[in-house]
């Protein structure tokens, strides 16, 4: 018999009846996952399959581009379930591995975004030192560190939440949220706010300023560079800045989201910040790495078209 305050199922009440609407929706929803599917994945077999891209900074990429793959693919098969479905719920088990794929994904990114300013940091503050600090051992072990992190602090959040005594059964999302979860307690959940507040410091904020302190010692330094210095610097730094400020507002709205609980207020606004950091930044990231980073461009027949439309658009 099942336990009131541990349900084996919860409810998605974003959810509306859209009538035939939802084959629409379903094939916009299609169309997005394809994309991600194929833009980061020609991103990870170009880099595999070219020697001259087993370089850090194109490896990093291509960690960027399996974690985007990893983090949508907690979301899309799910999502494509509900939208056709007449009956939103999910089973308890299917909902925390959501929320444990979710937001892994969301705390790897901005690992993963943290190791490759450091990257570039050294290639461009000490590039006569770069080849003997990054090496392959290095690269597997930056690699190594930002994942397991995200992965044991999202554990962290995610297991003292399977034991919270619940006294609803709704979530007023389109996916599993720790947030959600919580709001549903019976109990006090000042214990776990502070380890969330805890992971939230060490996997995002700290991250997010290391970012931030290395890419102002970039730009000093290209200060007192030579113009040519600073174009190339920028080049391959430019990617990476805006990358992050992309995924940075998209996590922020979703931030906001769970925090001022907008989906009471404005349901729109609440589809779109509970959508933005699964869709936006695996769109965009393997199109600004493909399109900007010549090395990548030319060997990856997918931008390599895109670019020559551009150029005959114009």
């Amino acid at each position: 018999m099942e336990n009131d305050t541990f349900p084996l199922y919860f409810y998605f009440t974003l959810y509306r009846d859209q009538g035939h609407l939802k084959y629409l929706y379903f094939l916009i929803m299609l169309s997005v996952y394809a994309a991600i599917l194929i833009f980061n994945a020609s991103i990870i077999l170009v880099v595999m399959k070219e020697k001259s891209l087993h370089e850090p900074m194109y490896i990093f990429i291509s960690c960027l581009s399996v974690n985007s793959l990893y983090g949508t693919a907690g979301l899309f098969p799910r999502l494509s379930i509900d939208i056709l479905s007449d009956s939103h719920m999910i089973s308890r088990p299917a909902c925390f591995t959501q929320i444990y794929v979710i937001y892994s994904y969301s705390h790897s990114e901005l690992t993963i975004l943290a190791v490759m300013a450091y990257d570039r940091y050294v290639a461009i503050c000490q590039p006569l030192h770069y080849h003997s600090i990054m090496t392959v051992r290095t690269t597997a072990l930056l690699i190594a560190g930002a994942l397991f992190w995200a992965f044991l602090s999202i554990a962290l959040v995610v297991i003292p939440a399977t034991r919270l005594p619940l006294c609803g059964r709704t979530i007023s999302r389109l996916y599993c949220s720790n947030w959600s979860i919580a709001r549903l307690s019976c109990v006090s959940t000042a214990s776990n706010n502070a380890l969330g507040l805890f992971v939230l410091t060490t996997s995002v904020f700290l991250p997010s300023g290391f970012i931030l302190y290395s890419y102002i010692r970039i730009l000093i330094v290209c200060q007192r560079s030579s113009s040519e210095f600073r174009g190339k610097a920028l080049q391959t730094c430019l990617p990476h800045i805006v990358t992050f400020v992309t995924y940075s507002v998209a996590l922020f709205c979703d931030v906001l989201l769970n925090r001022f609980q907008l989906d009471q207020i404005m349901t729109i606004v609440a589809l779109v910040f509970s959508l933005e950091f699964l869709v936006v930044s695996p769109v965009i990231n393997p199109l600004i790495y493909g399109l900007t980073l010549p090395e990548i461009r030319k060997k990856n027949p997918i931008f390599t078209h895109s670019s020559k439309i551009s150029i005959m658009s114009k």
